[in-house]
């Protein structure tokens, strides 16, 4: 059935002019933005099998190729797609551009979207002002965390660069299990002195998962 062919009432567009954009099911949202559909399948039984198929947090990392195996989306809609989820994580990140952090769960809000392979770990850096406002962050590296690799020069450097008043470290497990390991303690230790000697204090080391988050100062283990 086509659009036109649909009750003027179940049509995404007069329901939105009607009714406001939070009427509408994801799958009628995404169908204002793409339009039209296929010769043998109208846009929102489309994206009905999108969403299906995918949740919208999936959708929001498919790769161009993934999409365009759902029939009915080409090249065109996986763009569209794509540019989207896209723009939701710039305004995302201009909310959160030197936002004040005072909590680790601030940390984890900060940090969404901002890993840009969760299937490995990598370790960031904020840089704070005296206001304990982010001020930028830097990827430090990927891979599990070594001591043996993690050299508190390559910390320190930008935030001396920067001038930084305190920084906190944020490193992602990919399992999902924020529980810090023995490798996390020491490399951990390892930073909380050098930042003294530095005078630029090592406020909080956060683990972050999918979900959730650990952090050593909220579990009394930066002293």
């Amino acid at each position: 059935m086509r659009i036109h062919d649909l009750d003027p009432e179940s049509r995404p567009r007069e329901r939105f002019l009607h009714y406001g954009p939070s009427a509408l099911s994801p799958a009628e949202l995404l169908a204002l933005i793409l339009r039209s559909g296929s010769k043998n399948m109208n846009i929102i039984d489309t994206c009905n099998e999108l969403i299906a198929r995918y949740s919208l947090e999936q959708l929001a990392e498919i790769p161009l190729s993934e999409l365009q195996k759902i029939k009915g989306i080409g090249q065109a809609k996986a763009m569209q797609i794509t540019a989207i989820f896209e723009l939701n994580k710039r305004v995302h990140y201009r909310k959160n551009e030197h936002r004040k952090i005072q909590s680790a769960g601030d940390v984890f809000e900060y940090m969404v979207g901002r890993i840009p392979d969760e299937t490995k770990e990598h370790l960031f850096v904020l840089h704070l002002n005296t206001k304990n406002r982010v001020i930028r962050h830097e990827q430090v590296s990927v891979g599990t965390l070594n001591a043996s690799l993690i050299h508190p020069r390559e910390v320190f450097k930008s935030a001396i660069r920067e001038s930084a008043h305190s920084i906190i470290l944020v490193h992602n497990h990919p399992s999902g299990d924020v529980e810090p390991s023995n490798a996390d303690r020491q490399v951990t230790g390892i930073l909380k002195r050098a930042g003294s000697l530095l005078q630029i204090e090592l406020l909080d080391h956060v683990i972050v998962g999918k979900e959730n988050w650990f952090s050593f100062r909220e579990h009394s283990l930066l002293s």
